[in-house]
Protein backbone atom coordinates (compact mmCIF):
# COMPACT_ATOMS: atom_id res chain seq x y z
CA UNK A 1 0.00 0.00 0.00
CA UNK A 2 3.13 1.95 0.86
CA UNK A 3 4.74 1.41 -2.25
CA UNK A 4 0.72 2.45 -4.52
CA UNK A 5 0.62 5.61 -2.76
CA UNK A 6 4.73 6.23 -3.42
CA UNK A 7 4.25 5.49 -7.30
CA UNK A 8 1.03 7.89 -6.95
CA UNK A 9 2.57 10.35 -5.24
CA UNK A 10 6.12 10.41 -7.60
CA UNK A 11 3.51 10.67 -10.49
CA UNK A 12 1.50 13.42 -9.50
CA UNK A 13 5.22 15.18 -8.56
CA UNK A 14 5.93 14.67 -12.35
CA UNK A 15 2.78 15.76 -13.40
CA UNK A 16 3.27 19.11 -11.41
CA UNK A 17 6.75 19.29 -12.93
CA UNK A 18 5.53 19.04 -16.41
CA UNK A 19 3.04 21.34 -15.93
CA UNK A 20 5.21 24.02 -14.49
CA UNK A 21 8.11 22.87 -17.50
CA UNK A 22 5.23 23.52 -20.57
CA UNK A 23 4.38 26.69 -18.16
CA UNK A 24 7.51 28.27 -18.16
CA UNK A 25 7.85 27.77 -22.34
CA UNK A 26 8.51 30.94 -24.46
CA UNK A 27 4.95 32.46 -24.99
CA UNK A 28 6.01 32.78 -28.35
CA UNK A 29 7.34 31.11 -31.40
CA UNK A 30 9.56 32.23 -34.77
CA UNK A 31 11.23 29.72 -37.45
CA UNK A 32 12.75 31.57 -40.70
CA UNK A 33 14.37 29.34 -43.22
CA UNK A 34 15.75 31.31 -46.79
CA UNK A 35 17.10 29.64 -50.03
CA UNK A 36 18.67 31.35 -53.66
CA UNK A 37 15.82 29.70 -56.16
CA UNK A 38 16.95 30.17 -59.03
CA UNK A 39 14.42 31.74 -61.62
CA UNK A 40 13.37 35.42 -61.42
CA UNK A 41 11.50 37.36 -58.40
CA UNK A 42 8.24 37.69 -60.54
CA UNK A 43 8.05 33.90 -61.33
CA UNK A 44 9.00 33.06 -57.83
CA UNK A 45 6.20 35.51 -56.44
CA UNK A 46 3.43 34.01 -58.85
CA UNK A 47 4.24 30.93 -58.18
CA UNK A 48 3.81 31.84 -54.25
CA UNK A 49 0.73 33.72 -54.22
CA UNK A 50 -1.62 31.06 -55.62
CA UNK A 51 -2.43 28.18 -53.63
CA UNK A 52 -3.59 25.92 -55.93
CA UNK A 53 0.64 25.69 -56.63
CA UNK A 54 1.82 24.67 -53.12
CA UNK A 55 0.67 21.04 -52.99
CA UNK A 56 3.50 20.40 -55.86
CA UNK A 57 6.05 21.83 -53.39
CA UNK A 58 4.68 21.05 -50.32
CA UNK A 59 6.81 18.69 -47.64
CA UNK A 60 4.09 17.90 -45.73
CA UNK A 61 1.77 16.44 -48.44
CA UNK A 62 5.50 14.93 -50.12
CA UNK A 63 5.32 13.31 -46.48
CA UNK A 64 1.38 12.07 -46.50
CA UNK A 65 0.15 12.06 -49.47
CA UNK A 66 -3.32 11.43 -48.25
CA UNK A 67 -3.30 14.69 -47.19
CA UNK A 68 -6.78 15.93 -48.48
CA UNK A 69 -6.39 19.27 -50.21
CA UNK A 70 -9.77 21.58 -50.27
CA UNK A 71 -8.79 24.71 -52.71
CA UNK A 72 -10.98 28.31 -52.15
CA UNK A 73 -13.44 29.94 -54.19
CA UNK A 74 -10.13 32.38 -54.52
CA UNK A 75 -6.53 30.69 -54.40
CA UNK A 76 -4.53 34.10 -55.99
CA UNK A 77 -3.82 37.02 -54.38
CA UNK A 78 -4.72 39.05 -50.97
CA UNK A 79 -8.16 37.04 -50.47
CA UNK A 80 -6.79 33.43 -51.45
CA UNK A 81 -7.28 30.62 -48.91
CA UNK A 82 -7.57 27.06 -48.52
CA UNK A 83 -7.72 24.22 -46.55
CA UNK A 84 -6.26 20.55 -45.48
CA UNK A 85 -6.77 17.81 -43.50
CA UNK A 86 -4.32 14.85 -42.21
CA UNK A 87 -4.23 12.46 -39.37
CA UNK A 88 -3.44 15.45 -36.98
CA UNK A 89 -6.66 17.44 -37.94
CA UNK A 90 -7.85 20.35 -40.46
CA UNK A 91 -5.69 23.33 -40.84
CA UNK A 92 -6.22 26.97 -42.61
CA UNK A 93 -4.33 29.70 -44.55
CA UNK A 94 -5.11 32.37 -46.04
CA UNK A 95 -3.17 35.42 -47.92
CA UNK A 96 -4.11 38.69 -46.30
CA UNK A 97 -1.76 41.18 -47.72
CA UNK A 98 0.66 41.14 -50.63
CA UNK A 99 3.39 43.25 -52.34
CA UNK A 100 3.86 42.81 -55.89
CA UNK A 101 6.77 41.08 -56.19
CA UNK A 102 8.20 41.12 -52.89
CA UNK A 103 6.56 39.92 -50.15
CA UNK A 104 3.38 38.00 -49.35
CA UNK A 105 1.89 38.04 -45.55
CA UNK A 106 -0.78 35.09 -44.84
CA UNK A 107 -2.45 33.46 -41.79
CA UNK A 108 -2.14 29.90 -40.71
CA UNK A 109 -4.54 28.44 -38.82
CA UNK A 110 -4.54 24.64 -37.09
CA UNK A 111 -7.51 23.72 -35.39
CA UNK A 112 -8.88 25.96 -32.95
CA UNK A 113 -5.00 27.04 -31.95
CA UNK A 114 -3.92 30.47 -32.04
CA UNK A 115 -3.27 31.83 -35.80
CA UNK A 116 0.11 32.20 -36.95
CA UNK A 117 1.68 34.90 -39.00
CA UNK A 118 3.19 33.61 -42.15
CA UNK A 119 5.26 36.01 -44.49
CA UNK A 120 7.48 35.65 -47.94
CA UNK A 121 10.11 38.17 -48.83
CA UNK A 122 11.49 37.84 -52.28
CA UNK A 123 15.13 39.60 -52.96
CA UNK A 124 16.17 39.85 -56.76
CA UNK A 125 19.52 38.94 -57.33
CA UNK A 126 21.70 40.46 -60.30
CA UNK A 127 22.22 37.35 -61.73
CA UNK A 128 18.61 36.71 -62.60
CA UNK A 129 17.76 34.34 -59.09
CA UNK A 130 15.70 35.57 -56.01
CA UNK A 131 16.27 35.10 -52.33
CA UNK A 132 13.42 33.94 -50.95
CA UNK A 133 12.94 33.71 -46.65
CA UNK A 134 10.08 31.99 -45.68
CA UNK A 135 9.22 32.85 -41.56
CA UNK A 136 6.07 31.91 -39.22
CA UNK A 137 5.60 33.43 -36.19
CA UNK A 138 3.02 32.94 -33.22
CA UNK A 139 2.00 34.92 -29.88
CA UNK A 140 0.07 34.76 -26.65
CA UNK A 141 0.17 30.84 -27.30
CA UNK A 142 -2.03 28.88 -24.49
CA UNK A 143 -1.11 26.26 -22.50
CA UNK A 144 -2.12 23.22 -24.66
CA UNK A 145 -0.70 24.36 -27.70
CA UNK A 146 3.00 24.63 -25.76
CA UNK A 147 2.59 21.33 -24.33
CA UNK A 148 1.73 20.22 -28.31
CA UNK A 149 4.92 21.54 -29.63
CA UNK A 150 7.29 20.36 -26.41
CA UNK A 151 5.97 16.71 -26.80
CA UNK A 152 6.36 17.05 -30.96
CA UNK A 153 9.61 18.47 -30.41
CA UNK A 154 9.45 22.11 -30.59
CA UNK A 155 8.59 24.83 -33.18
CA UNK A 156 11.72 24.78 -35.17
CA UNK A 157 12.34 21.34 -35.12
CA UNK A 158 8.50 20.17 -36.54
CA UNK A 159 8.52 23.17 -39.54
CA UNK A 160 12.34 24.32 -39.91
CA UNK A 161 13.07 20.94 -41.63
CA UNK A 162 9.74 20.89 -43.89
CA UNK A 163 10.48 24.70 -45.01
CA UNK A 164 14.05 23.76 -46.05
CA UNK A 165 12.70 20.62 -48.33
CA UNK A 166 9.51 23.02 -49.84
CA UNK A 167 11.77 25.64 -50.72
CA UNK A 168 13.99 22.74 -52.40
CA UNK A 169 10.71 21.80 -53.99
CA UNK A 170 9.85 24.87 -54.68
CA UNK A 171 13.05 25.53 -56.84
CA UNK A 172 12.59 22.18 -58.59
CA UNK A 173 9.45 23.28 -60.23
CA UNK A 174 9.87 26.60 -61.19
CA UNK A 175 12.88 25.06 -62.97
CA UNK A 176 10.49 22.12 -64.57
CA UNK A 177 8.21 25.33 -65.44
CA UNK A 178 10.53 27.34 -66.77
CA UNK A 179 11.71 24.83 -68.83
CA UNK A 180 8.14 23.72 -70.88
CA UNK A 181 8.35 24.62 -74.59
CA UNK A 182 7.06 24.41 -77.63
CA UNK A 183 8.30 23.95 -81.16
CA UNK A 184 5.51 24.32 -84.15
CA UNK A 185 5.90 24.42 -87.57
CA UNK A 186 3.11 25.99 -89.09
CA UNK A 187 3.70 25.76 -92.61
CA UNK A 188 3.53 27.86 -95.99
CA UNK A 189 2.51 30.92 -95.20
CA UNK A 190 3.06 34.78 -96.68
CA UNK A 191 5.04 37.29 -95.16
CA UNK A 192 3.87 40.67 -96.03
CA UNK A 193 7.35 42.48 -96.01
CA UNK A 194 7.41 46.01 -95.03
CA UNK A 195 9.75 49.35 -93.76
CA UNK A 196 12.24 48.69 -90.94
CA UNK A 197 15.05 50.39 -89.11
CA UNK A 198 18.09 48.15 -89.11
CA UNK A 199 21.79 47.83 -87.66
CA UNK A 200 24.30 45.32 -88.93
CA UNK A 201 27.00 43.56 -87.23
CA UNK A 202 28.97 40.13 -87.13
CA UNK A 203 30.31 38.33 -84.44
CA UNK A 204 31.23 34.46 -83.06
CA UNK A 205 28.33 32.04 -83.33
CA UNK A 206 28.94 31.88 -79.74
CA UNK A 207 28.79 35.58 -78.96
CA UNK A 208 25.36 35.62 -81.19
CA UNK A 209 22.78 35.91 -78.33
CA UNK A 210 25.12 38.31 -76.11
CA UNK A 211 25.72 41.07 -79.15
CA UNK A 212 21.95 40.60 -80.62
CA UNK A 213 21.01 41.97 -76.72
CA UNK A 214 23.48 44.63 -77.06
CA UNK A 215 22.41 46.04 -80.67
CA UNK A 216 18.87 46.06 -79.94
CA UNK A 217 19.08 48.71 -77.61
CA UNK A 218 20.85 51.09 -80.21
CA UNK A 219 18.00 50.99 -82.64
CA UNK A 220 15.31 51.01 -80.12
CA UNK A 221 16.99 54.12 -78.57
CA UNK A 222 16.84 55.68 -81.70
CA UNK A 223 13.56 54.97 -82.91
CA UNK A 224 12.58 56.68 -79.16
CA UNK A 225 14.59 59.35 -79.57
CA UNK A 226 13.09 60.10 -83.08
CA UNK A 227 9.77 59.51 -82.08
CA UNK A 228 9.74 57.00 -84.62
CA UNK A 229 6.77 54.81 -83.96
CA UNK A 230 7.14 50.76 -84.13
CA UNK A 231 5.18 48.90 -86.56
CA UNK A 232 5.64 45.90 -85.13
CA UNK A 233 7.86 43.34 -83.21
CA UNK A 234 11.87 43.50 -83.29
CA UNK A 235 13.04 40.61 -85.40
CA UNK A 236 16.79 39.25 -86.63
CA UNK A 237 16.91 39.04 -90.14
CA UNK A 238 20.19 36.91 -91.03
CA UNK A 239 22.74 38.03 -93.12
CA UNK A 240 25.06 35.04 -93.31
CA UNK A 241 25.30 32.01 -90.88
CA UNK A 242 28.80 30.38 -91.35
CA UNK A 243 28.94 27.54 -88.73
CA UNK A 244 32.27 26.17 -90.49
CA UNK A 245 33.78 29.30 -89.64
CA UNK A 246 32.08 29.86 -86.40
CA UNK A 247 30.52 33.36 -88.12
CA UNK A 248 27.21 34.92 -87.96
CA UNK A 249 26.20 38.34 -90.37
CA UNK A 250 23.11 39.42 -88.85
CA UNK A 251 20.82 42.83 -88.62
CA UNK A 252 18.57 44.07 -85.70
CA UNK A 253 15.97 45.11 -87.29
CA UNK A 254 12.79 47.54 -86.01
CA UNK A 255 9.86 47.72 -88.02
CA UNK A 256 8.29 50.64 -89.14
CA UNK A 257 5.43 52.35 -90.89
CA UNK A 258 7.13 54.22 -93.61
CA UNK A 259 10.58 54.71 -94.70
CA UNK A 260 12.63 56.44 -92.52
CA UNK A 261 15.43 58.80 -93.37
CA UNK A 262 18.16 57.90 -90.83
CA UNK A 263 20.66 60.48 -89.86
CA UNK A 264 22.62 58.06 -88.32
CA UNK A 265 25.63 56.40 -89.93
CA UNK A 266 24.79 52.92 -88.27
CA UNK A 267 21.26 52.92 -88.40
CA UNK A 268 19.79 52.35 -91.88
CA UNK A 269 16.30 51.65 -92.73
CA UNK A 270 15.39 48.64 -95.23
CA UNK A 271 12.56 47.06 -96.94
CA UNK A 272 11.29 43.67 -97.18
CA UNK A 273 9.01 42.89 -100.37
CA UNK A 274 6.09 40.46 -99.42
CA UNK A 275 7.38 37.13 -99.55
CA UNK A 276 6.28 33.04 -99.48
CA UNK A 277 8.14 31.90 -96.54
CA UNK A 278 7.58 28.74 -94.17
CA UNK A 279 6.72 29.33 -90.43
CA UNK A 280 8.06 28.49 -87.02
CA UNK A 281 6.57 29.67 -83.97
CA UNK A 282 9.10 28.57 -80.70
CA UNK A 283 6.95 28.78 -77.41
CA UNK A 284 9.74 29.01 -75.07
CA UNK A 285 12.93 29.99 -73.57
CA UNK A 286 15.42 31.23 -76.26
CA UNK A 287 17.75 27.99 -75.72
CA UNK A 288 15.73 26.24 -77.77
CA UNK A 289 15.74 28.13 -81.12
CA UNK A 290 18.39 26.32 -82.80
CA UNK A 291 15.49 22.77 -82.47
CA UNK A 292 13.24 25.49 -83.91
CA UNK A 293 15.64 25.86 -86.63
CA UNK A 294 16.32 22.25 -87.53
CA UNK A 295 12.45 21.52 -87.71
CA UNK A 296 12.07 24.03 -89.59
CA UNK A 297 14.75 23.30 -91.94
CA UNK A 298 13.30 19.62 -92.16
CA UNK A 299 9.72 20.57 -92.78
CA UNK A 300 11.26 22.16 -95.58
CA UNK A 301 13.03 19.12 -96.83
CA UNK A 302 10.05 16.58 -95.97
CA UNK A 303 7.72 18.81 -98.13
CA UNK A 304 9.95 19.01 -101.13
CA UNK A 305 10.10 22.61 -100.84
CA UNK A 306 13.33 24.78 -101.85
CA UNK A 307 14.49 27.41 -99.45
CA UNK A 308 15.47 30.62 -101.71
CA UNK A 309 19.20 30.93 -102.00
CA UNK A 310 19.88 34.29 -100.48
CA UNK A 311 16.30 34.89 -99.47
CA UNK A 312 15.05 36.16 -96.23
CA UNK A 313 15.38 34.59 -92.72
CA UNK A 314 14.27 36.04 -90.11
CA UNK A 315 13.25 35.66 -86.24
CA UNK A 316 10.81 38.12 -84.64
CA UNK A 317 10.43 38.05 -80.99
CA UNK A 318 6.51 39.23 -79.99
CA UNK A 319 7.71 38.94 -76.28
CA UNK A 320 9.58 41.06 -74.27
CA UNK A 321 11.42 39.44 -71.75
CA UNK A 322 11.44 42.07 -69.63
CA UNK A 323 7.71 42.27 -69.35
CA UNK A 324 7.23 38.78 -69.34
CA UNK A 325 9.90 37.38 -66.78
CA UNK A 326 8.45 33.22 -67.24
CA UNK A 327 10.61 31.64 -70.46
CA UNK A 328 8.27 29.31 -71.08
CA UNK A 329 6.00 32.38 -72.19
CA UNK A 330 8.24 33.73 -74.82
CA UNK A 331 7.02 33.67 -78.46
CA UNK A 332 9.54 33.78 -81.25
CA UNK A 333 8.55 33.48 -84.92
CA UNK A 334 10.44 32.28 -87.73
CA UNK A 335 10.30 33.08 -91.41
CA UNK A 336 12.27 31.23 -93.96
CA UNK A 337 11.03 32.60 -97.54
CA UNK A 338 11.18 29.46 -100.24
CA UNK A 339 10.16 29.20 -103.67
Amino acid sequence: MKALKFILLFLLIAIIGFAIYIAVQPNSFEVTRTKTINAPQPVVYNEVIDFENWEAWSAWVEERPDTKITLGEQTDGVGGNYMWEDEDGIGRMKTVDAEPFSSITQEMQFEDFPKSKVVWQFEPNDNGTTDVKWNISGEDLPFVFKMFSTLMGGMESQIGPKYERSLTMLDSVLQDKMNVYSVNVEGVTQHSGGYYLYKTTSCKLSDFQTEMQKEFPKVGAYAIANNITFAGAPFVLYEKWDEENNAVIFSVCIPTNSRIISNDPEILTGQLESFKAVKTVLMGNYDNLKEAWEKTMTYIEENNLESVDGGSMLEIYPTDPSSVPNPADWKTEIYIEVK
